[in-house]
């Protein structure tokens, strides 16, 4: 079970093999891959004309955590915090980084860097592998 970030799933769209086969083996193998409902709408920001079909392909594979009371209260108190220690993280981020832990999964990013918060387990799936 993970979660993808959207480098991940940029990666997996852009038909990157290390993490498209990694994602297809999880989902061969009836493994669970979330994604974040800010990761959806981070994707569907940046998508090209033509990966409107492929995009949702996609997701519709994927379950997809919506950012609930819980994990928004977790990701403000995380960014409150970071950003007193000098650390600055996107909201986007703080967001996907709480609906990881609000399911209880790791985080699979390019990004690992932009995710130092507490009890987060992170896996680093380095971009464009």
């Amino acid at each position: 079970m993970i979660l993808l970030d959207t480098t991940v799933v940029i990666d997996v769209l852009r038909g990157r093999p290390g993490p498209m086969g990694r994602v297809r083996d999880m989902i061969v193998r009836r493994h669970a891959v979330y994604i974040s409902a800010v990761t959806v709408e981070e994707v569907a920001r940046g998508m090209r004309e033509g990966e409107v079909a492929h995009t949702r392909d996609l997701v519709a594979s994927l379950r997809v955590v919506p950012v609930g009371e819980d994990a928004a209260w977790l990701a403000g108190r995380w960014r409150r915090d970071l950003d007193r220690a000098g650390v600055t993280i996107p909201q986007g981020d703080c967001l996907i980084a709480a609906c990881a832990h609000a399911a209880g999964v790791p985080l699979a990013t390019g990004n690992p860097k932009h995710f130092p918060m507490p009890d987060l387990v992170v896996e680093h799936w380095p971009v464009g592998a």
